[in-house]
């Protein structure tokens, strides 16, 4: 996304690296701040203490948040033994503690394959889940600790890279491999974790979710499984959708940075239309039916004209964009 002067109209993305220690809402006010921009959103939030890819979107490219929400997401994430805390990571208050000196990396092992068959899973109690039309959190803070009731969630791939009796001894630069999962490597990034609870015994691992799964409850359940009380001691977002950490910019950096167009980042086939049919989409007449389930509709010079769906024979338009579209 260009600089651009205060009071322009900004119809485009930012893929912030998100700084530990604020939250993604905070975030999509500094943007909207910097760009003077009416509307602004995400495309997925991130815990104050994670950091990672965050998607922020603003103007007309704020209708396509839900589509972005729902793409699969991975993670790097500390798990930290032997102290649990009231909001599952390291921000709040310990809960419980236990002597975690015996856990083997072989034995968290052996918990983990149980998890990708899993499809749902209970919210963290300090979440944004709604009962009742009130947030999980605001009940949370009242000192109510029920948690929501399980949604659904799902585990696509789990793997362990490493465990330490020390947090300090696990490794601290990452790159992606040459399938896109990020791993320990020499002459990557260093990401920047919560400064608190680093002399537990803790696991690294590497996950990939369906969207709607609190990494935080996954610690909770790693630690239920194996009789200790744990949190989150870190996380990273390396992907979300298709995109990944590499495209992302710092918050300092954002506001000339290079933006993204919605068919590079929503998980969605795209379907190049001619001018005519482009013109009868954006009228909001469905085009014929070429694909199947979900896909973007571009125009001939490669802007988006609408996410449409096909089910039973029959095209429907989710949204459509005028001339400018989203990007």
């Amino acid at each position: 996304m260009a600089r651009r002067k205060k009071g322009q109209k900004v119809d485009g993305w930012v893929i912030l690296d998100k700084p530990v220690g604020i939250t993604s809402t905070a975030a999509v006010a500094a943007v909207k701040r910097l760009f003077d921009a009416q509307k602004a959103g995400h495309g997925g939030t991130l815990d104050p203490l994670a950091t990672g890819v965050l998607l922020l979107l603003t103007e007309d490219a704020t209708k396509l948040s839900p589509y972005l929400t729902a793409s699969d997401k991975d993670y790097l994430a500390w798990v930290a033994f032997g102290a649990a805390t009231a909001t599952l990571d390291a921000e709040g208050p310990v809960t419980a503690e236990a002597d975690a000196s015996g856990l083997t990396p072989e034995r968290l092992a052996t918990a983990l394959p149980p998890f990708l068959a899993l499809r749902e899973q209970r919210p963290p109690a300090f979440s944004a889940v709604k009962q009742d039309g009130v947030r999980s959190y605001q009940r949370a803070r009242r000192g109510d600790r029920t948690e929501p009731p399980p949604r659904p969630a799902g585990y696509l791939d789990i793997e362990l890279l490493a465990f330490a009796e020390d947090r300090g001894d696990l490794p601290d630069v990452f790159a992606p491999d040459s399938t896109g999962r990020w791993r320990p490597h020499d002459g990557g990034r260093t990401p920047t974790l919560p400064d608190t609870l680093r002399t537990l015994p803790t696991a690294l691992l590497r996950l990939r979710v369906r969207a709607g799964t609190y990494v935080r409850a996954f610690a909770r359940d790693l630690g239920e499984t194996l009789g200790l009380p744990t949190h989150l001691a870190g996380l990273v977002r390396t992907r979300a959708g298709r995109v990944d950490l590499q495209q992302t910019t710092p918050l300092s950096a954002v506001a000339s940075a290079a933006g993204m167009a919605p068919a590079e980042a929503l998980p969605y086939p795209a379907l190049i239309l001619d001018a005519e049919l482009t013109q009868r989409v954006r009228l909001g007449q469905r085009p014929p039916t070429t694909f199947r389930g979900r896909a973007l509709l571009l125009d001939p010079d490669g802007e988006l004209v609408a996410v449409a769906e096909e089910a039973d024979g029959r095209v429907r338009l989710l949204r459509v964009f005028g001339s400018r579209g989203a990007a």
